[in-house]
């Protein structure tokens, strides 16, 4: 009697996108849904959390939630599931942990108030802005 050997073939997870694709998506969440004022800061060689940082506006905490919950949606059609996201109670500052890269939406009062922009460029040239699309 011959036995027949049953391959099970089983799908490898896709790889996680490269920081600039994850990047891109976050720009696209962004601009999908009128997020204010977009900085992007580039910290690699400054901190091993993550290679860059988004910082945006909200008009209000309920636009502030809104644009947090756009970034984890866009970040989640190419693949990536957050590690985190802090502060969507308040939302005053929610905070969307997507490995290597973070966003930091904000009302503007708070973002002026912790001034995020400055304390990672300290010593750099300013951080860029992104290019309109």
């Amino acid at each position: 009697m011959t036995s027949q050997a049953h391959v099970i073939k089983t799908r490898l997870p896709d790889p996680a996108p490269s920081p600039q694709r994850l990047l891109a998506q976050v720009h696209a969440a962004l601009g999908e849904i009128k997020a204010r004022d977009v900085v992007e800061i580039d910290v690699r060689g400054k901190t091993s959390i993550a290679d860059f940082l988004v910082v945006a506006s909200g008009t209000s905490t309920r636009h502030v939630k809104a644009v947090a919950d756009e970034v984890v949606k866009f970040a989640k059609k190419c693949g990536v599931m957050p590690l985190g996201v802090e502060g969507e109670r308040e939302a005053e500052w929610v905070l969307v942990d997507l490995g290597d890269v973070i966003v930091h939406v904000m009302l503007p009062r708070v973002r002026e108030f912790y001034a995020l922009e400055r304390l990672w460029t300290v010593g750099d040239q300013p951080p860029e802005e992104p290019a309109a699309s």
